[in-house]
């Protein structure tokens, strides 16, 4: 099965345009549960004030912002990422935090991102190499352009089943779409990864992509990332807004095929993940999987 990385990045970066205004809005709601990712990333990559730090597939601004903070202004972040409309709201978040003397944004994918070698104090990639068509060439220009003895801290979804943020509603529009695992293609002689939200939850997959790039002492973490909607309907319509690789998958479907698929989804997170403390509030709340690589130059 061949895979056409030129029509697959141009439809991502589309995806992603599409979304960010979704993601603007969820800003608040999303932070509130991933902040501790961004906290463990600068901790794994040690980054400290006065770092050079490249924070690669940044979205709207993360974990670019929290870089800023710690590297202060006599640093720099340079903020890449594939979507101009979102790298426009991370533009608009840093001036208002103060922060635009110190974060460069900078629009590309990552593998054709061309950078001068040993220049970076630190990398960060939060959430971004699940989606990369050729993780082995990006890791290695990755490797080429930090210091000698600096390092990468990367964040990727686990499985699926222990990410229902991202895996729960995959696994029911698949199922209603009656199509194979997003993340996984295979014909009679081979097996292909195909990029998507939970493509490296087999942990040895980036690990060994890492260690060829030749990062030394690669070390894994998981971490619990727990978010919360005040409703049903509120996680819903945060799906709908800011999960571009669903919207790719619906997106052949008609609008009346696509409402009685997100009905199902509404109804079955209802059923699995709406509260039922002594509260019962109705909220929606979802623990995560999170699993986090550094690695050494």
């Amino acid at each position: 099965m061949s895979f056409d990385t030129d029509q697959y990045k141009s439809s991502q970066r589309q995806g992603w345009n599409t979304a960010a205004s979704g993601w603007k809005y969820w800003w608040q709601v999303i932070e509130k549960g991933a902040q501790k990712i961004n906290d463990k990333l600068i901790d794994l990559a040690k980054i400290k004030p006065g770092d050079k730090v490249l924070d690669l597939a940044t979205g709207i601004g993360e974990p670019a912002v929290t870089a800023a903070k710690v590297v202060g202004p006599q640093g720099h972040v340079l903020a890449v990422d594939i979507s101009s409309q979102m790298l426009s709201i991370a533009r608009q978040r840093a001036a208002y935090l103060g922060l635009q003397d110190i974060i460069e944004f900078k629009e590309s994918d990552i593998e054709s991102l061309h950078l001068s070698p040993s220049s970076f104090d630190a990398v960060l990639c939060r959430w971004g190499l699940m989606f990369l068509p050729n993780l082995d060439n990006a890791l290695t220009n990755i490797f080429n352009t930090l210091k000698n003895g600096a390092r990468i801290a990367t964040a990727v979804w686990s499985s699926q089943s222990k990410t229902p943020f991202v895996g729960f509603p995959i696994s029911i529009i698949t199922r209603e779409l009656d199509v194979s695992d997003p993340n996984i293609s295979s014909d009679s002689t081979t097996i292909l990864r195909i990029p998507g939200p939970c493509s490296l939850a087999d942990e040895m997959i980036l690990k060994n992509s890492l260690d060829k790039a030749g990062f030394k002492d690669i070390h894994i973490e998981r971490q619990t990332v727990t978010f919360e909607f005040d409703s049903v309907n509120d996680y819903v319509n945060h799906v709908k807004d800011i999960a571009a690789p669903l919207k790719a998958m619906l997106d052949k479907e008609s609008a009346s095929r696509q409402e009685e698929i997100w009905t199902v989804v509404a109804k079955e997170v209802k059923a699995n993940y709406t509260n039922t403390g002594k509260d019962n509030d109705g909220s929606v709340i979802m623990n995560n999987e999170c699993i986090c690589f550094v690695g050494t130059k």
